[in-house]
C-alpha cells in the first residue's frame, strides 16, 4: 500500500512494515517528520538508514520503520490500567469519534478489560500519546498492630536542690500483684481488597504483626474490649529486658540475714528489710535492694546475676566485702570494699580504700571522694575528690577499649549489609526481566517469580534487621560516655591517673577533666 508519494520520494507499507524508495536525490531529511505528523501510523526505527537512502537514489524499496496499527492498547503490568494509542492525527480523530469510540470498546472486549473503565475524552488524546480508558483499585494495606507496655520507674535517685543525689528515695523494686496490666496489643487489621482492569480480586496485604513480648511463665493474654491484654500470672517484680515483659519471685525478708536465716540464694528479686550479718552471704538472679539505714558490715558476698543491687546505706567491708551486679550497684558510701557491675557504680558520699570495677564509675560531683584503693571503668570515672591531703596513693584507670570494639561491630555489620543489598539488586533485576513475559507464564512460571518475589522481602526484612542493629550501636555510641576522668574539686598528690596506657602519677593538687589529647595524657 503506497501511504506518500512525491516527486522525491515513494513510502509503501507491507505486512506492517514501512518502505521507502528514493526516485530523486534532495529530499530534505528535516521534512521527513512533517510526514510522521501527517501520518501517525508510521514509526520510524532506522533514522541512519533512512539519511542514507535519502541520499542515493534506489532501485527498490528499503525498509525504514514499522506500521502501527490505527489503535493499539497497552495493560500495565500489575493489570490496574489499560491505556490506549491513536495512530492517527488530530483532525482525524476528532472527525471520527464514535468509529474510534468503537473500536476501542472492541479492543477492551477482545482484552477482556471490563472493570474501572474510563469515559473517552477526544479533547485530550493527542496522536501517538499513552491515554488511560480502564483504571482498577488497588488494594490497600491493614493497619499495622500496635503495643504498649507499662511503664516501669527510672531507677535513679532524688536529687535535691544543692544537685546532691539522695540514694534513700529511690524507685528500686517496682512491684505487681496478680492479674496486674502489664501492656496491651491491638491487632493489625486485614486492609481492603482491590480490584483489576480484568474483574479479578486482589487480595489486601494484611497491616505487619508486631507481637507482645514477654515470658509466657509469668505473665498470660486475655482478649478484652477488641484488644489483648497482657496480665501478670502471679505477684512479683516486673523488668523488661531486650524488650521483653517478665515477673520474676520477690523474696521480703523481714529483718536481717544471718542467723536466723543462713545465707540466701534465691531465683527472682530480694528485698531485706534490715541487713547482711557479717560473713553471711546473698545471691538472687534479679535485683537485690538492702533496705537497713546503716547499710551492711562485714557481708561475704552480695551478688546479682541478672540485675541491680541497691545498698540505701553503706558498704563496711572490713577488706572482704564483695558486692557484685551484672548491671548497677547503688550504695551510700563503700569502705575496705570490693565492688563489680557490668554497668555503672554510683556512690553517694565516698569510697574509702575500695576496688571498683564498673564500665561507669559516680561518686557525687559536689562532695564525694575517692581515697585509696582502685577503681576501674571502660569509659568514664566522676567525682568530686580523689586521694587526700596526706597523699594516700588512689588508682583512677580508664582502660578505654569499649569504643574501638564497638566500631569494629559497626564496621563488620555494614558489610554485611552493603553485601545483602547487593544481592537484592541483583535479584530485583531478575525479577523485572520477568516481568517483561508476565502475560505468558504458566502456573509453574508464576510460582517461582511469587518464591523471587518472597526472597526478595525476605532480604530486605534481614536488612532492616541489621540497619536497626547498626543504628542502635551507633546511638549507644553517641550516648556513651567519652574516655575520660573527672575530679571537679580537689585531685591530691598521689592520685594515679590512668587512661588506656597513658599514666601520671600527680605531684601537685589539681583538678578537671583527664583525657588523651593529641596522643598524650593532658595531665
Amino acid at each position: 500500500m503506497l501511504i506518500f508519494s512525491n516527486e522525491f520520494i515513494n513510502i509503501i507499507e507491507e505486512n506492517g512494515k514501512v518502505f521507502i524508495q528514493t526516485i530523486k536525490v534532495g529530499f530534505p531529511i528535516k521534512n521527513f517528520q512533517e510526514i510522521i505528523n501527517t501520518y501517525p501510523q508510521i514509526k520510524l526505527t532506522n533514522f541512519a538508514l533512512l539519511k542514507k537512502v535519502l541520499s542515493n537514489e534506489t532501485s527498490l524499496p528499503v525498509e525504514i520503520g514499522k506500521f502501527l496499527p490505527l489503535i493499539e492498547i497497552e495493560v500495565a503490568i500489575d493489570k490496574l490500567s489499560a491505556s490506549i494509542y491513536i495512530n492517527e492525527s488530530k483532525e482525524t480523530i476528532m472527525a471520527n469519534q464514535d468509529e474510534i469510540r468503537q473500536k476501542v470498546n472492541s479492543l477492551l472486549q477482545e482484552k477482556n478489560i471490563k472493570y474501572g473503565l474510563l469515559p473517552i475524552d477526544f479533547t485530550n488524546i493527542e496522536p501517538g500519546k499513552s491515554f488511560v480508558v480502564a483504571k482498577g483499585e488497588d488494594s490497600v494495606k491493614g493497619k499495622d498492630a500496635t503495643v504498649r507496655y507499662l511503664e516501669i520507674p527510672e531507677r535513679k535517685p532524688l536529687i535535691r536542690e544543692d544537685g546532691r543525689a539522695d540514694f534513700f528515695d529511690m524507685n528500686f523494686i517496682f512491684e505487681i500483684s496478680e492479674g496486674d496490666w502489664l501492656g496491651e496489643k491491638i491487632s493489625a487489621e486485614s486492609g481492603t481488597p482491590g480490584r483489576n482492569i480484568f474483574g479479578e480480586d486482589i487480595p489486601a496485604p494484611p497491616g505487619k504483626d508486631i507481637p507482645l513480648k514477654y515470658d509466657p511463665k509469668t505473665a498470660f493474654e486475655v482478649k478484652e474490649a477488641g484488644k489483648i491484654i497482657l496480665r501478670a500470672k502471679s505477684s512479683g517484680v516486673i523488668d523488661r529486658k531486650n524488650g521483653t515483659v517478665s515477673i520474676s519471685k520477690h523474696l521480703i525478708i523481714a529483718g536481717d540475714v544471718g542467723f536466723d536465716t543462713g545465707n540466701i540464694q534465691f531465683d527472682g528479686s530480694i528485698s531485706i528489710r534490715g541487713t547482711v550479718q557479717n560473713g553471711f552471704s546473698v545471691v538472687a538472679s534479679r535485683d537485690i535492694s538492702i533496705e537497713h539505714l546503716e547499710g551492711v558490715n562485714g557481708a561475704k558476698l552480695i551478688m546479682s546475676t541478672e540485675g541491680d543491687i541497691f545498698i540505701r546505706g553503706g558498704i563496711f567491708g572490713l577488706g572482704k566485702t564483695r558486692v557484685e551486679a551484672k548491671n548497677n550497684v547503688y550504695a551510700k558510701h563503700v569502705h575496705e570494699a570490693n565492688l563489680i557491675a557490668g554497668n555503672e557504680i554510683i556512690i553517694g558520699s565516698y569510697a574509702l580504700g575500695s576496688n571498683l570495677t564498673a564500665s561507669k564509675i559516680h561518686v557525687d560531683e559536689q562532695k564525694g571522694k575517692i581515697i585509696g584503693g582502685r577503681a576501674v571503668a571502660q569509659y568514664t570515672i566522676i567525682t568530686a575528690i580523689s586521694g587526700n591531703k596526706m597523699e594516700r596513693r588512689t588508682e583512677l584507670i580508664v582502660e578505654g577499649n569499649q569504643r574501638r570494639k564497638k566500631m569494629e561491630f559497626i564496621q563488620e555489620k555494614a558489610q554485611t549489609l552493603k553485601g545483602i543489598h547487593e544481592e537484592i539488586i541483583q535479584i530485583s533485576s531478575q525479577l523485572n526481566n520477568m516481568h517483561l513475559s508476565f502475560d505468558k507464564m504458566n502456573s509453574t512460571q508464576l510460582d517461582a517469580l511469587n518464591q523471587v518475589k518472597q526472597m526478595i522481602e525476605q532480604k530486605k526484612q534481614f536488612a532492616e534487621k541489621i540497619d536497626t542493629e547498626i543504628k542502635e550501636m551507633m546511638k549507644e555510641l553517641r550516648l556513651s560516655a567519652k574516655e575520660e576522668i573527672i575530679v571537679r574539686k580537689e585531685a591530691y598528690p598521689g592520685t594515679h591517673i590512668q587512661i588506656g596506657r597513658k599514666s601520671s602519677l600527680l605531684n601537685n593538687l589539681t583538678n578537671g577533666t583527664f583525657r588523651i589529647e593529641n596522643g598524650e595524657l593532658n595531665v
